[in-house]
């Protein structure tokens, strides 16, 4: 089918056909994750939008699109508005619309593999006053008309060493079991894919830029665990590094054996399972105890080999980037430097550095207005020139085996405005502040959020994403629970109280629509620090990434003393760590990128 307008109208003969008024289509897959294999791009194939979050829901006669702030402009470009309307989300959401929408009496499908509990019951609360109602579908729409769907991944499993791991699996499955005692429960489910690949030190290859394997689990109050994935994909090395202790299943047998467990007092995480699981679990009596997945918590709080192996990914990915930053310092003067060369140079630089998997996420190459596009991808149809005198945003990340990266760098090809320096030294000024906050225990990411913001909200400024996310071992870029970001955003987990331990990016920014786009992004560490006379136990961040910041964008008088010193520092930090791994041109413009203030 070529058109998406076909695909539209395909879909809704199909709806006829199975007698339903309505479907829901949201950007997941079965485990809830971000970042999906192709089999499951179903969002896209439908409606041609290329973001990482949004739904969609479809009527007999309209259709609409829900995406957060990062994509209002981005969906604009990618999803035809003369079919779709554009909503934005939390300021609606698909139950406010289907309660404005749907036809009374209606029957509204949705695939109940794809959707939490959560959402059912809100459907169906906002359906109601409609004498309409939610209806899980056995076989997905969407599915029936994608005629070239992709098959799920056959890659097979990779063992994660202990050495990366820090931790043996059977000692984070005992520590599971311990949970399970404490919670009188017998089993609990793992659904997320990456708490998976956590729990049983393997990583995958079915999701791109995400290193994890289609499967499901339950862990045992004994510290045994039924691991659910196709036989194909596990070769006898992962079968030796599981042992006795895991019992291996198809992955198509896990719903069989939810409905078998009759009985069982079983934990599931509501955030992170999804209604398919409820249901089976239901049907077999039971007893379900709603509770966060064990393996979230531990897997944020990384243990010092995971901190190792973090640090010496980034002196590679340091040195990878700082390469290419001064080759584009050489190049896209000359002109003949567009958004798509600079990505694929950079992914260039780090697989030269040794040990790169794969990128963590699709390089965000921004030049000009494009940088403006919070989320922007970079494509032959968008692709644009560096300019002179224009500013470009490259974010961007590496998987390593020993560690994940994700730093963002905004450079100056020529000379800035007045107006850039300001701004780009605002968000500067909110990055240096959340890098040199100190915070007691228990403080939560949503209270250190306006540290970021503050500089750029004297003036009236913003910028519409959170401040941080958690970032995985070997794992997701995005990683829960813990974020740096306002209270009631569209991103949940600012609530999360920090713990030494977890890793975060710190990424304030500001977008001027039609113009550019800047960004400072790091990770950081939280760790205990100390003061003199404190009365409760202090936290403070470490900075990870180590790369140059670009001068010329920096107005020097908006920075307090404090600030310069902090800047000075790092720029050392980044010498020493990066300069070994450089020679000749490339070493001495880090030498100059790097010169205190």
């Amino acid at each position: 089918m070529s058109s998406h307008e076909d695909r539209l109208k395909a879909l809704r003969e199909q709806l006829k056909a199975d007698r339903l008024d309505g479907f829901v289509v949201p950007l997941t897959d079965e485990h809830m994750s971000e970042y999906v294999g192709s089999y499951a791009q179903r969002l896209a194939w439908l409606t041609g939008f290329q973001g990482s979050a949004g739904a969609a829901a479809v009527l007999p006669e309209e259709a609409a699109i829900f995406v957060d702030g990062r994509y209002t402009l981005q969906v604009r470009d990618q999803v035809d508005g003369s079919h779709w309307s554009y909503q934005s989300v939390p300021e609606t959401s698909i139950a406010d619309w289907l309660k404005l929408h749907a036809p009374d009496g209606g029957r509204i499908g949705y695939d109940p593999w794809l959707h939490t509990r959560d959402w059912v019951t809100k459907a169906k609360e906002a359906l109601a006053d409609k004498g309409a109602e939610p209806v899980a579908v056995r076989r997905n729409p969407i599915d029936a008309v994608w005629a070239d769907r992709p098959e799920p991944s056959r890659a097979r499993l990779i063992v994660q060493p202990d050495e990366y791991a820090g931790k043996s699996s059977a000692a984070k499955r005992q520590e599971m079991a311990d949970w399970l005692k404490e919670q009188k429960a017998d089993s609990a489910v793992l659904a997320a894919l990456d708490s998976i690949a956590w729990t049983f030190n393997v990583r995958g290859k079915d999701v791109e830029r995400t290193p994890v394997a289609l499967s499901f689990a339950l862990v045992h109050d004994d510290g045994t665990a039924d691991l659910f994935v196709d036989s194909e994909k596990v070769g006898e090395d992962v079968r030796q590094h599981l042992g006795n202790g895991v019992r291996l299943h198809e992955r198509l047998e896990f719903e069989n054996v939810l409905r078998a467990m009759a009985g069982k007092k079983v934990a599931v995480d509501p955030e992170r399972s999804v209604a398919a699981i409820f249901d089976a679990l239901d049907e077999a009596a039971a007893k379900i105890v709603t509770r966060r997945d064990p393996a979230v918590l531990p897997k944020a709080i990384k243990n010092q080999a995971e901190i190792a192996g973090h640090r010496a990914a980034q002196a590679r990915d340091g040195a990878a980037l700082s390469r290419f930053l001064h080759w584009l310092s050489v190049e896209a003067p000359k002109g003949g430097v567009d958004e798509l060369k600079a990505a694929a140079k950079l992914q260039d630089f780090r697989q030269q550095g040794g040990d790169l998997r794969d990128l963590s996420f699709d390089t965000i190459s921004g030049a000009g207005p494009n940088g403006a596009i919070v989320h922007y991808r970079v494509s032959e149809a968008t692709n644009r020139p560096l300019e002179m005198d224009r500013i470009s945003l490259v974010d961007a990340g590496g998987q390593y085996p020993d560690g994940t990266t994700d730093v963002t760098r905004t450079v100056i090809v020529g000379t800035p405005t007045a107006e850039m320096k300001d701004r780009f030294t605002r968000v500067l000024k909110g990055h240096i502040a959340v890098s040199r906050a100190r915070f007691p225990e228990g403080t939560r990411g949503s209270q250190l959020d306006s540290f970021a913001r503050q500089f750029l909200w004297e003036v009236g400024l913003d910028y519409a994403h959170g401040t941080g996310h958690g970032v995985g071992s070997f794992l997701a870029v995005h990683e829960g629970p813990q974020r740096i970001s306002p209270v009631g955003s569209a991103q949940p987990g600012g609530d999360e109280p920090l713990k030494a331990g977890m890793i975060l990016s710190n990424e304030p920014g500001y977008y001027k629509t039609g113009e550019y786009g800047m960004r400072v992004e790091n990770l950081v560490l939280v760790v205990p620090v100390e003061a003199e006379g404190a009365e409760k136990k202090l936290l403070g961040f470490e900075t990870l990434t180590v790369a140059p910041i670009d001068r010329k964008l920096i107005d020097t008088e908006l920075l307090s003393p404090a600030e310069r010193r902090w800047l000075d520092d790092y720029h050392v930090e980044v010498l020493n760590i990066v300069g070994p791994r450089l020679e000749g041109e490339a070493k001495a413009w880090l030498e100059a990128a790097c010169a205190p203030l």
